[in-house]
């Protein structure tokens, strides 16, 4: 879902072919990998282009070709937190920052992260109003969406 939102979001691939995604971080860097449906951080990866267990990692992950991932850029900003916004009929209602603990890079609190107040940007309101229509017209009104960096990570609906 969140893919149809690329004008806002940071350099993203899903795919379940280990050359492409190996393509992908030659081409962008270090990434994170997420299973799609995944929550709460769970199997969520960080990936070094020199990393010797890349390929277990992938394939592990894909369960070996069978199952896409989704592949973003890492962006520098995460480590000051991801923030959780939550939007009611496309609308921003409140927001949280998810601080990474000192030994993890996720910053969800089913892993440690530790939460902060925090305010919606200008930018962030700008993704929330491109999001709303298609949110509307899907019949999503209780929406959270991911961002760092001013890039939009994730949408998700329970």
């Amino acid at each position: 879902y969140t893919l149809q939102f690329a004008a806002v979001m940071l350099p993203t691939v899903v795919s379940l072919d280990k050359g492409l995604i190996r393509q992908f971080l030659e081409e962008h860097g270090a990434a994170v990998l997420k299973p799609l449906g995944g929550k709460a951080g769970e199997g969520i990866l960080f990936l070094d282009p020199g990393d010797r267990n890349f390929n277990s990692l992938v394939e592990i992950s894909t369960q070996h070709g069978k199952e896409p991932v989704m592949v973003q850029r890492f962006l520098p900003e995460a480590k000051e937190g991801d923030k959780r916004i939550i939007l009611l009929d496309g609308d921003p209602i409140g927001a949280v920052n998810r601080i990474p603990s000192g030994a993890e890079f996720r910053g969800n609190m089913a892993v440690g992260g530790q939460v902060a107040p925090t305010t919606i940007t200008s930018r962030e309101i700008e993704i929330c109003a491109l999001l709303k229509p298609k949110l509307q017209a899907d019949g999503l009104y209780f929406v959270g969406i991911d961002v760092i960096g001013g890039y939009l990570t994730e949408v998700n609906v329970t």
